[in-house]
């Protein structure tokens, strides 16, 4: 995270008293803060305003946040810091219930971004709730949406007459044992939307050699987003293993990647269709759809449902 002085934030904190300071704070509440995924100044005056109300702040790292607090100049002792990460969040929601019982007001911060996407807080949320407790979420910045502001999803022609593809699906971090990833893998090719990833540094080469196998599908990737060194690149999947060691420093920081939608073409269905009556003329209805849809790139589900259709023509006929 980009380090700046102290001093800097002056102004913010008093803007952020401004702004928000008389909007209503309810007591027994956990407030789910969005902090910056790389660029300190990406937060908001209303983050800011909360970090300094609260009670306590429960985090994810309490060594990172009391650096990331000191960064804004908030000055938090240590004992108003509560550790709630992967390894003991169903235990230590336990105790931030029994706080938020008492009145008190808590935040809570993943290392980075927005809590709960691919970061502990979804366990600590659904523990509030369940006790019947308020949770009042701090929208900020998240690489998932960064990343799908910039790629420019556009599946080519849709038959609808709308190019632009605002779905998307979020995956997160793909299995790390090679089998597993593959597989899943394949079954995101059959995948028509956008497909959001997020990778690490160590894992990003293996990444991109199983993606490889999608083909022509395009690929934006975001490295170190919002932070010196951000790269965006949009690729074919085929081309992405080369992308990467074409330059070593391509494969340091944090990752995120969308897979674009599915490219339909103004004759795209039919080019698949056309391809899977061949191949229904010596083939299984199951292969003869696979075997379209790798040739055609055509959505497997639609082949399929046009397959039984042919089918189901030929034997009413």
């Amino acid at each position: 995270m980009a380090s700046l002085a102290p001093a800097s934030f002056g102004a913010a904190l008093a803007a952020a008293h401004d702004a928000a300071g008389a909007q209503h704070y309810p007591q027994g509440t956990l407030y789910v803060v969005a902090t910056p995924i790389g660029n300190l100044a990406d937060i908001t005056l209303r983050a800011l305003h909360v970090l300094q109300l609260v009670d306590a702040i429960a985090c994810e790292d309490t060594r990172h946040t009391q650096s990331m607090l000191r960064a804004y100049g908030i000055d938090r002792p240590g004992a108003r810091l509560l550790a709630v990460h992967q390894h003991n969040e169903a235990e230590a929601a336990q105790t931030v219930v029994a706080r938020l019982a008492q009145g008190e007001r808590i935040a809570y911060v993943s290392d980075a971004g927005t809590p709960g996407v691919s970061d502990p807080g979804a366990r600590l949320a659904a523990a509030v709730r369940a006790a019947g407790q308020r949770v009042l979420p701090l929208p900020g910045a998240s690489s998932v949406t960064t990343l799908i502001g910039a790629a420019g999803l556009v599946a080519d022609g849709g038959s609808d007459g709308n190019s632009s593809s605002s779905a998307f699906v979020f995956a997160g971090f793909l299995p790390s044992k090679a089998g597993e990833r593959d597989t899943t893998v394949q079954a995101l090719s059959q995948e028509p939307r956008a497909v959001v990833l997020l990778e690490a540094p160590h894992r990003i080469e293996s990444l991109a050699r199983a993606l490889a196998t999608l083909g022509e599908r395009r690929i934006t990737v975001g490295r170190e987003l919002t932070k010196q060194f951000e790269e965006i690149a949009t690729v074919t999947a085929s081309a992405l293993p080369e992308w990467f060691s074409a330059d070593r420093d391509r494969t340091r920081g944090e990752f995120a990647l969308v897979l674009h939608p599915v490219a339909v073409n103004g004759d795209g269905g039919a080019e698949g269709e056309r391809v899977l009556r061949l191949l229904l003329a010596e083939l299984p209805v199951k292969t003869a759809v696979k075997l379209a849809a790798e040739i055609s790139g055509a959505p497997r589900n639609t082949l399929y449902e046009t397959a039984l259709r042919i089918r189901n023509g030929a034997e009413e006929a």
